[in-house]
């Protein structure tokens, strides 16, 4: 049974590898791990049928990205839980971790630990929650310099809202072009594409440095032939949003799309190996 998608065969040789992989994104259960790890399981149907390769998750560290303070406590004095998605799925999952730009001191002690010394590839700044703080404010300038340093990608969330920020907290893809012209050797993910993608699109063309993320709105029509007329293909890094989207509707966004199978495979796997490779090389 196919669900309406392409041939497996087809699939397998996109060589999908999935950028905004999210189980149990806002909490992973009280004994650090049960709710990640079923969202995981959950999701792992979806995630044969489309023959992914990797996903990557955003793993909670204990440096303040819930508002349970049990938890991060639990997650400081028991590192191993953040590990357990690793040792259940070694071939299929990467990670990332979530900062608290209110948090630089810890924040930046987690870079060390997780990605310097550690597993992880790069970090989260979320938009939301006690973590978020805008891109452009100066408690996460170190931070960026540190994830620099070490050859990592930090994936921003961003998104536009009819009538402006709902908090100061949040950024926009205007934001995130500012802050990775500073740092041009710097790679950035611009994630949602901002949302409202045309302006999210316009906004961080002239900034090479910064890629698109692809999940996180309903797939609509142009979205990935503008992307790909004005960043080109190789600015462009697919995401899931799995399991709270549908796999079959992010998929859609990129095969359905009226470009090449040369351009859809760097979209849908090849740019996210590049940028990762550097940091890969150094594990």
């Amino acid at each position: 049974m196919s669900f309406g998608l392409p041939p497996a065969e087809t699939l397998r040789d996109y060589r999908i590898w999935d950028s905004y992989f999210t189980p149990a994104f806002s909490h992973p259960g009280t004994d650090g791990s049960r709710k990640l790890l079923n969202d995981i399981e959950k999701s792992m149907t979806a995630v044969h049928l489309g023959h992914f390769e990797k996903l990557c998750y955003f793993a909670h560290v204990g440096i303040g990205t819930t508002n349970d303070p049990n938890l991060e406590n639990l997650l400081q004095s028991q590192p191993d839980l953040v590990l357990k998605p690793f040792v259940r799925w070694p071939d299929k999952l990467l990670g990332m971790i979530q900062l608290n730009l209110q948090n630089p001191k810890g924040s930046l002690q987690a870079v060390n630990q997780w990605i310097k010394d550690g597993p992880m590839l790069g970090v989260y700044f979320p938009g939301s929650g006690p973590g978020a703080a805008n891109c452009l404010d100066p408690k996460a300038i170190k931070l960026v310099e540190r994830v620099s340093e070490l050859g990592s990608v930090i994936m921003q969330h961003t998104w536009l809202k009819t009538g402006g920020k709902r908090s100061p907290n949040e950024s926009t893809p205007i934001e995130l072009a500012t802050l990775a012209s500073r740092y041009p050797k710097q790679h950035f993910i611009c994630a949602h594409a901002g949302g409202e993608w045309e302006q999210g699109i316009r906004a961080v063309r002239d900034t090479p440095n910064v890629l698109i993320e692809t999940s996180g709105f309903d797939a609509t029509a142009g979205f990935i032939e503008m992307a790909t007329r004005e960043l080109g293909s190789k600015r462009i890094i697919f995401g899931s949003h799995l399991p709270s989207r549908s796999m079959g509707t992010e998929l859609a966004k990129v095969i359905a799309a009226q470009i090449s199978e040369e351009e859809k495979k760097d979209i849908l796997g090849k740019n996210y190996r590049k940028i990762l490779s550097v940091i890969q090389s150094r594990k």
